[in-house]
């Protein structure tokens, strides 16, 4: 395991020459608002390496490498990686061959595991004991560290069998285009909205107090990021919405606070639109769902992927309700998939 910069240096001469870098992270995010990187471990030829992030105060050589033009990244479900190093780095890969992705869009079940993955592609069996793992834990014992390494070991040879399989499909352009999604710096940034959707009790009271929750939750992130503090811990759902509609008070000090956030924070009114649940569909709505999914049923077949993969049943409402902002309506998906002409006639 790389522990110091003149290891690290030494390390990154040796693969200088070396674009496709398979990568894996361990993090910590437990008790945290950020996750907290705790080791990289990197495939890049024939060579295995850890690097302990948290031993090594200098880590710009690395990110040169990673972020390099050149550098392409082999990665299993990337984005919590791709978040963990962003967070650090504040920066975003040029390439990414998303393991995972590729076995989508050629049928394997889809949200594959690396280890479900490794087990069809290399008959190789990976043990699952340290998922749980605390990864600031120092020294990390050898079977921990082996655990880690495995989980880039394989992904060279994924990439190989995939991509050639992705070649010899016409689909490895739909592969880039799926992975473009990922390098949106926009993704790992806070999602307000969402996370005021998912806030529990929100859409159930009235607007008034829609209102106060959602300036609650506002606080409540701006809290837990100075804090570095999971959500819940600075204020449970549950009670954010006792306070939003008067039945529990904030306490003095609570109330001073949250009071000056307020008076310092402009909050866009976007967030303060109505929320309400999705209405239920029509018989023509229905209708036309029916066709639909019948219709995607017939080009999945045709192209061997998942008829979720070309749409979630949740974003055909959305097709069928004007939403033109879907991954269904660009890229490979419209072109497999004339969903509008179809439902017209």
């Amino acid at each position: 395991m790389i522990t110091s910069e003149s290891q690290l240096n030494k390390y990154l001469k040796s693969i200088q020459h070396q674009s496709l870098l398979a990568i894996d992270t361990e993090f910590r995010r437990i008790d945290s608002y950020y996750p907290e990187l705790c080791l990289i471990q990197i495939a890049a030829g024939i060579s295995l390496e850890c690097i302990d992030v948290l031993a090594i105060k200098n880590l710009e050589p690395l990110f040169e490498k990673l972020y390099d033009s050149k550098t392409i990244w082999v990665i299993h479900s990337a984005r919590q990686d791709i978040e963990a190093l962003y967070c650090l780095s504040q920066r975003m890969p040029h390439a990414i061959f998303d393991t995972q992705i590729a076995a989508s869009l050629l049928n394997y079940p889809l949200q594959v595991s690396y280890q479900a993955l490794t087990e069809m592609l290399q008959s190789v069996h990976l043990e699952k004991k340290h998922t749980r793992f605390d990864w600031k834990t120092r020294p990390l014992p050898e079977d921990v560290l082996q655990y880690a390494l495995d989980d880039v070991k394989y992904l060279l040879p994924h990439y190989a069998i995939l991509k050639a399989e992705l070649i010899k499909s016409e689909k490895l352009q739909w592969l880039w285009e799926e992975t473009g999604f990922l390098l949106d710096k926009n993704l790992y940034e806070t999602n307000f909205k969402q996370i005021i959707n998912k806030t529990i009790g929100i859409s159930k009271i009235d607007s008034d107090s829609q209102k106060q929750a959602i300036n609650l939750v506002m606080w409540r992130e701006d809290t837990a990021k100075k804090e570095n503090k999971p959500r819940k811990w600075i204020m449970s759902d549950e009670r954010l919405i006792d306070y939003a509609t008067g039945k529990n008070k904030l306490s003095s000090d609570s109330k001073k606070l949250f009071e000056k956030f307020l008076s310092t924070n402009q909050i866009s009114t976007n967030f303060h639109a109505p929320l309400v649940t999705q209405k239920p569909l029509s018989a023509d709505e229905k209708l036309k769902k029916t066709q639909a999914q019948e219709y995607i049923k017939k080009i999945s077949i045709k192209y061997d992927i998942a008829p979720e993969l070309i749409c979630s049943s949740k974003n055909l409402v959305k097709f069928i309700r004007g939403d033109k902002g879907l991954s269904i309506n660009s890229g490979w998906r419209s072109k497999i998939v004339k969903l509008k002409s179809h439902l017209k006639s």
